[in-house]
């Protein structure tokens, strides 16, 4: 019998999976948003969520686990979502991209996931980070 290889990410629920499932998932997101709210360099950041940043922590590890093959929970809890949209109200330059993708960063080292994960995950992120950046950069000319 021999042994098949573990499924690479982006394939199925690997991703998910890869970050602890749904109970990995919540932790990576409440340090990712402890670490913008506690780092004065990405503080800024932090300031341009809302008030209530439980439902903003539940926002994105529901779109999140959708995200990483696993549960679509941001369609069942809020309805549909187009990022670039949900976030055109706000000015996101490459400044505040850069600010999210080194704060997500720091948080998979702080809970010390593979850096193969890290690998896969940031440049996979940067797309969506990417789209944000212009539909704002196209509404705020």
């Amino acid at each position: 019998m021999t042994l098949s290889n573990p499924p690479t990410y982006g394939e199925g629920d690997a991703t998910l999976q890869a970050v602890g499932g749904l109970k990995g998932l919540q932790k990576l997101v409440e340090t990712f948003y402890r670490i913008m709210q506690d780092t004065p360099e990405y503080r800024p950041l932090f300031d341009m969520h809302p008030n209530d940043i439980e439902l903003t922590i539940d926002k994105l590890v529901s779109f999140l686990s959708g995200w990483m093959g696993g549960e679509k929970l941001f369609s069942k809890k809020y309805g549909p979502i187009s990022l670039p949209q949900a976030h055109a109200h706000l000015i996101v330059t490459e400044k505040e991209k850069a600010m999210w993708l080194n704060c997500i960063a720091a948080a998979l080292d702080e809970l010390n996931y593979p850096e193969e994960l890290k690998a896969y995950l940031l440049p996979q992120l940067a797309f969506p980070a990417e789209r944000i950046r212009q539909v704002s950069a196209a509404r705020h000319q």
